[in-house]
């Protein structure tokens, strides 16, 4: 029995490598394999393994290499960033005061939020990517590790966004959550009046409807709300007419995380919601790609679409394929 709980949290990537494995014997029922009788499928294992199996390793090799770096620059994001007030001019270096104003329409402030038991420095690269692109107004929130609910951080959440609001004098923002963050962020729009203030959440890799990984992590409270038919993901399945922020939802067919996969597509009919498939990659490089990032740039920078009252779906269009 510990043997069999030790293998619970692998199981859904076990099941997508090697989803033909029969029963065995002494393995219970809930493990999931087929309880085929005799080995009739074990010749066609090798060529499973060449094909789906390769992609697989190659995305977790990736995410092992990511997350061995972002271990390393993990303390350099764990205080929360210097903010400096907003002006509304600046001063020419060769003029005696004579002020050089702005652009007249400078970019929407980004907010970037980090997923569970991580901080702001997940988004180097992606900060990185947004700033050469013109995109100079990104803030990234840190919320406390011990935080046992999601609500009390989407609250959170709307406090930081209404104080950039004030300081930069846009009325709006756009906002970037990776896995947890996306949730949090989703909570605050739709449950919490956020969507007066976001203007589009692009969400990477978000358990929208819940994930079923790792069942030893429930004792986490925020993990036991990640669940699927948790309260609060039955929160975020209520009604939301008139929900005015736009939704872009990356989710890649090989995040070890998403059990079912399709949990990281937004599917609500009353939001309108665009699901981009990401094949190649996994979980942790959803904020780091380059491809990803030049996915959510686009994303950021599409003007709305003109969606007619009643035609809002979570359509999934769109793929990038970075492998």
């Amino acid at each position: 029995m510990k043997v069999t709980r030790a293998l619970q949290p692998i199981l859904p990537l076990c099941q997508r490598l090697l989803p033909d494995i029969p029963a065995l014997p002494g393995l219970p029922a809930f493990l999931g394999f087929p309880g085929l009788p005799g080995l009739p499928h074990l010749p066609s294992l090798p060529s499973r393994l060449a094909g789906l199996s390769v992609a697989l390793l190659k995305a977790t090799a990736l995410d092992l290499a990511i997350l061995a770096g972002h271990l390393l620059l993990y303390p350099s994001g764990m205080a929360q960033e210097r903010r400096c007030a907003a002006r509304a001019e600046l001063t020419g270096p060769g003029s005696a005061g004579e002020p050089i104003q702005l652009p007249a329409q400078p970019s929407v402030p980004v907010v970037l939020l980090h997923g569970f038991i991580d901080n702001r420095s997940v988004f180097v690269l992606l900060r990185r990517s947004l700033a050469q692109n013109g995109r100079h107004r990104v803030e990234s929130l840190n919320y406390s590790p011990l935080t046992c609910d999601i609500r009390t951080a989407a609250e959170l959440l709307g406090r930081h966004i209404e104080e950039i609001c004030e300081r930069t004098g846009s009325p709006q923002v756009d906002v970037v959550g990776h896995s947890l963050g996306g949730l949090i962020a989703r909570y605050y729009v739709q449950r919490l009046a956020g969507d007066a203030r976001v203007r589009t959440l692009v969400t990477l890799g978000t358990p929208h409807s819940g994930t079923r990984v790792a069942p030893l992590a429930n004792a986490h409270p925020i993990v036991r709300q990640m669940r699927p038919g948790s309260e609060l993901i039955e929160e975020l399945s209520q009604p939301a007419p008139g929900c005015r922020t736009r939704f872009v939802s990356f989710w890649s067919d090989l995040d070890h995380l998403m059990d079912p996969l399709e949990s990281a597509c937004v599917d609500h009919p009353d939001l309108l919601a665009q699901n981009v498939r990401v094949t190649g990659i996994g979980h942790l490089a959803l904020p780091v790609h380059p491809a990803v990032a030049t996915g959510i740039r686009q994303a950021l920078d599409a003007d709305r679409p003109a969606t007619p009252a009643g035609a809002r779906s979570g359509r999934r269009s769109g793929g990038l394929t970075v492998a």
